[in-house]
């Protein structure tokens, strides 16, 4: 097969360009990467030496493609399939783009540098870094509490690649900062949850979740 995924099934970027695949029936081969093994860690280090997943390979044009916006750009354009993820208008394409940056850079990375701190060993937390990024996320969902009033996804009646980019982040964010007081949001969230796409990939994800750090 062409395209080669390298991921692992509770990353949450990697959810991100999995329900892109999703979405247009893109068919690929998955190689789930276990970082703590050393062998797996190797060779995928051969393949991408900063270690971090997705990374996308496609064989039959030789190229390696890393980071799930650009993996989901790489498929709109050689791989299109019925749903454009990417508006075809220049104006609502870099609308998209920019709802694509706010939930990687101020959902994404806080829910992330929560779940981290409870990776870490007792003498290692950041309780400072912590309160950081849950100040950071009520900042960002009362954004959203205002822009999901009366939109179906983000950028309206169109799927696109800023659901893809929010489906990972609101679902592991309202496990660690709940969306209770922010109703449009989390109604947002649970129409994410339903779309078959990312409804698939939880689905996927299910052996998994044991070891995602709840407390």
């Amino acid at each position: 097969m062409a395209l080669k995924l390298y991921m692992h099934p509770l990353a949450s970027f990697c959810w991100k360009a999995i329900i892109a695949f999703y979405e247009n029936d893109t068919p690929f081969e998955p190689h789930i990467v276990d970082l703590g093994n050393e062998a797996s860690r190797a060779a995928f280090q051969k393949i991408w030496p900063l270690c971090k997943f997705p990374v996308l390979r496609d064989d039959s044009r030789d190229q390696t493609v890393p980071e799930s916006t650009i993996i989901i750009e790489y498929l709109a354009q050689y791989y299109p399939g019925k749903s454009r993820l990417i508006p075809e208008s220049p104006d609502l394409a870099i609308q998209t783009r920019l709802q694509d940056r706010f939930f990687d850079l101020h959902v994404h990375v806080h829910m992330q540098n929560i779940v981290g701190d409870r990776l870490r060993p007792a003498d290692k937390k950041d309780p400072t870094g912590v309160q950081y990024a849950r100040s950071m996320l009520q900042q960002a969902y009362g954004m959203l509490e205002q822009r999901m009033a009366n939109k179906t996804w983000a950028m309206g009646d169109q799927f696109t690649m800023a659901d893809c980019a929010a489906s990972p982040a609101l679902y592991y964010g309202h496990l660690v900062e709940p969306l209770t007081n922010y109703p449009h949001t989390f109604a947002y969230l649970e129409r994410l949850q339903a779309r078959p796409s990312f409804a698939r990939v939880i689905e996927e994800a299910q052996p998994y979740f044991q070891y995602f750090p709840r407390q």
